[in-house]
């Protein structure tokens, strides 16, 4: 799924939610790099320092992913599991792959939502005859940057 190379703020792409609306996608080994965020009821403490370091060193071994997708696994309201896609594993970092089948939905607001949205995802799964193994969540923008562009688009991934 293409996001666009377009970086008008320098930071994060635009994103372009219609390639992930209502959408049905498989992972086949994808590989990520594993990093953790430490959070207090689910707001990231220091989410900024751990993109930093994951972000150099996935340049250093030149492993940009070919299209950028970070997924957030929200274990607890004191942490969060971070998967930043990359193109070839990364040395001295934690690697996963991830497989499974995933509906997507694209849902836009303030995180404070989030309960919300996770709600209609699930119906959104059963509307489908479908059962969540496990959820991920998409943040396409950093606040700077959901700001700069004037949206806050949040993707939810089911793995069904």
């Amino acid at each position: 799924m293409n996001t666009s190379e377009t970086f008008e703020t320098g930071c994060c792409p635009r994103f372009h939610p219609e390639l992930w609306q209502e959408k049905e996608i498989t992972f086949e080994n994808k590989l990520f790099l594993k990093d953790h965020v430490t959070s207090v009821f689910h707001i990231p403490l220091n989410y900024g320092r751990v993109m930093t370091r994951d972000t150099a060193k996935i340049e250093k071994a030149g492993a940009k992913a070919k299209e950028p997708l970070i997924l957030t696994d929200e274990k607890s309201p004191w942490g969060a599991d971070v998967y930043i896609a990359v193109g070839k594993e990364v040395p001295k970092a934690g690697m996963e792959k991830i497989s499974g089948t995933f509906l997507t939905k694209v849902f836009e607001g303030p995180y404070n939502n989030m309960g919300k949205f996770i709600e209609e995802m699930e119906a959104f799964v059963l509307s489908k005859g479908k059962e969540t193994k496990k959820l991920y969540y998409y943040y396409t923008y950093c606040p700077k940057c959901a700001k700069a562009y004037g949206k806050n688009f949040i993707v939810i991934l089911a793995q069904i």
